[in-house]
């Protein structure tokens, strides 16, 4: 019986000294009390997790796994689950926190929660996967719950994934419970748009963002960095409305062509060789210098920590649009902001998903479903609204984007937590 150890982490930063760090720059800028700030700087509930699994040749591989949630004062918690095999405790931690804010900027009656396996899920097979997601489910089962936390896709997982979660709880319950996870397959409770929903979102905002400069996003050159769910259907989306995506890159490196690549080619050439590299008609490049690519926007779509310190100075994007959670430090959005440029922050592009998700939770718990026409819609709606109330508490205090989603977040959490009051 072996245990999995993880491999070195892609971060910089603690995250979650950063997550907290952020959260007390936000309560010094709206006054909060010092008892608020102790309460919101910790999770509620955090648990590890052992995962032992039976692999493919017998053998028995112990994984670790982590489920968070860090606060319910508006309603049940809600995040992904994401398998990584440099994912840590504290930043599943940071990744909770950053969903606290995230529902609350989008009004959503939810609160933040994140879970994570220690795993490499491009090295095991589906059988491999299955068991270790069925055991992981059985072992954080009194944790979730749809009235309590749920869970939905992130890095590394996808709509199997949340069946075999799903699956798994109604077996436990002896009948099916729809709203125990979202991001599910059609077949089984999923919601139209979903699967499109953060990246849609992230469309949202940046045509959102472009207007307020008086620009189209038709023509806008656009590179993408990472080029998973997110990344690859922002990348699409933004093609179909007229930009000219000059930058993709996946786990393995990038490809970029000044003049414009096919992006419907470049989903077709990863599917059939499983990466971007050799892609035809464009030059090969490395996941580092994207982003140093010349264009008016980059979207960050893969992980942590891409735009940093060292390399936030060689950005050429006049907007940034954080299709990733915690993408850019803090000290290369003080470079940033120093030189300008516009960084539409996770807490708000990246929300599609989780709006959508509410949306399937909520069609889940009615057993009604929803034309995809709809939920674009009501994405649309909410999205526009949360951006133009950020918009207006950016103008009003004269500060950067990300601390005005900050401000607004924070405070509507501060506000329920007050009205609720401490128990006992």
């Amino acid at each position: 019986m072996a245990t999995l150890e993880a491999t070195p982490s892609h971060l910089k930063e603690d995250p979650w000294e950063m997550a907290r760090n952020q959260l007390r720059r936000v309560c010094e800028l709206i006054g909060m009390d010092a008892a608020m700030l102790k309460v919101l700087s910790e999770c509620k509930k955090a648990v590890t997790v052992s995962i032992p699994t039976r692999m493919d040749d017998g053998s028995v591989q112990v994984f670790e796994g982590y489920r968070v949630s860090h606060n319910v004062a508006r309603g049940p918690s809600k995040g992904g689950i994401r398998y990584h095999p440099a994912v840590t405790f504290r930043e599943t931690k940071a990744l909770a926190m950053w969903m606290t804010w995230k529902c609350a900027l989008m009004g959503l009656p939810f609160g933040g929660a994140k879970g994570a396996v220690v795993c490499d899920p491009k090295r095991m097979t589906a059988g491999e996967l299955e068991r270790m997601t069925r055991r992981y489910t059985t072992e954080i089962i009194n944790l979730i719950g749809p009235e309590m936390d749920i869970p939905a896709p992130d890095v590394g997982t996808s709509p199997r994934e949340m069946a075999w979660i799903f699956d798994t709880y109604s077996m436990n319950k002896g009948y099916s419970v729809l709203g125990v996870v979202t991001g599910k397959p059609l077949e089984v409770g999923g919601s139209l748009g979903r699967i499109e929903a953060t990246a849609r979102g992230a469309a949202f905002v940046l045509r959102e963002a472009l207007r307020k400069r008086g620009e189209p996003v038709a023509g806008r050159r656009v590179a993408v960095q990472g080029f998973g769910n997110v990344g690859r259907n922002l990348a699409r989306i933004l093609a179909d409305d007229g930009s000219v995506v000059v930058g993709l890159s996946d786990s393995a490196g990038g490809v970029h062509n000044p003049a414009g690549i096919d992006v419907d080619g470049a989903i077709a050439h990863k599917a059939a060789h499983g990466a971007l590299a050799g892609l035809p008609g464009a030059e090969s490049l490395t996941n580092e210098e994207l982003i140093g690519v010349e264009c008016d926007v980059l979207a960050p779509c893969a992980l942590e920590h891409a735009v940093n310190a060292e390399n936030a100075d060689r950005v050429r994007a006049k907007v940034i649009v954080e299709g990733a959670n915690g993408p850019v430090t803090p000290e290369a959005d003080r470079i940033l902001e120093d030189r300008g440029v516009l960084l539409l922050p996770d807490v708000l592009a990246n929300a599609g998903g989780v709006v959508v998700s509410y949306f399937e939770w909520v069609q889940g718990l009615q057993e009604y479903f929803w034309k995809e026409a709809e939920v674009n819609a009501k994405l649309n709606d909410i999205m526009t609204r949360a951006f133009a109330e950020t918009w207006s508490i950016s103008e009003q205090r004269s500060i950067p984007l990300r601390q005005a989603a900050y401000v607004c977040a924070v405070g509507r959490v501060a506000e329920a937590t007050t009205i609720r009051g401490l128990y006992p």
